[in-house]
């Protein structure tokens, strides 16, 4: 059997204003497109984990800027578009045994943000390049 595994870049980073942006930016910069990303946090740092198009060349270039870089094998499905289609997949994982960490999506350009001053982000959001997706509009794309 071929061994269908996706590079994953674990970057630990202060939890500060700003260092998301930072990492992001140094990808970009470096040409490196970002394919899906988790970020989890506590109190004093987070780990943003990353999976991109050069996965090597990311971790060289971060690890370059000083940021402390982990790259690990992760799997990657695609799962069914319908309800149950992720608990089904999960289920054959967790029934044999195998604990699973963390999940998280790739490739979609809808982004979930959690600010402190949600009003704030949206005023500050307006009339840039960006589309802001309301509760109706996921209901919509979903369907």
């Amino acid at each position: 059997m071929d061994r269908a595994v996706v590079k994953q870049l674990s970057v630990f980073i202060a939890n500060e204003s700003g260092r998301v942006s930072e990492v992001t930016g140094i990808l970009g910069d470096a040409g490196i497109n970002i394919r899906g990303f988790s970020v989890s946090d506590t109190a004093d740092y987070g780990i943003l984990r990353l999976v991109v198009d050069k996965p090597q060349e990311a971790f060289d270039t971060l690890s370059g800027a000083g940021f402390t870089v982990r790259l690990d094998d992760v799997i990657c499905i695609d799962l069914p578009d319908v309800p149950g289609g992720l608990s089904a997949v999960l289920k054959v994982v967790s029934d044999a045994g195998v604990n699973i960490e963390y999940v998280y999506s790739l490739i979609a350009t809808y982004v979930v943000l959690n600010v402190g001053d949600v009003d704030r982000a949206l005023r500050l959001l307006s009339g840039r390049p960006v589309k802001l997706v309301s509760q109706a509009d996921l209901a919509a794309v979903l369907q």
